[in-house]
């Protein structure tokens, strides 16, 4: 279960970076969590559940989403499923998903003229 091994074994190895336009990244992420705030934690271990739970097909609810990260042996103040289902359940997981990737479909290029 990798939220459960990330959380018990490596706890310094979850983190969060946001990678930029064009840069391609190996690593989740390039802060570690003893650098996060408990607010950043906290929305971290949500999106990582909210991601397992689509990527499951299953509910995205706020009692899902503290199932799994309890499941994990993590824990999250209790507002933050709630915001982040509602968010989730208002905007949708694939545009969120699609957002966070940087694939939105900016503009083309030009074509060249032939001659």
């Amino acid at each position: 279960f990798w939220l459960k091994d990330h959380c018990a074994r490596c706890p310094n190895e979850l983190s969060a970076r946001i990678v930029q336009p064009g840069e391609t990244s190996t690593k989740m992420a390039g802060v570690p969590v003893a650098e996060l705030s408990d607010e950043q934690k906290g929305e971290l271990l949500c999106t990582y559940a909210a991601l397992i739970l689509h990527d499951d097909g299953a509910e995205i609810s706020p009692a899902a989403m503290t199932d799994l990260i309890k499941a994990s042996g993590c824990s999250v103040e209790s507002y933050w499923p709630m915001l982040m289902a509602k968010m989730i359940n208002s905007v949708g997981m694939d545009a969120l998903i699609k957002m966070g990737s940087g694939a939105g479909g900016g503009g083309g290029g030009g074509g060249g003229g032939g001659g």
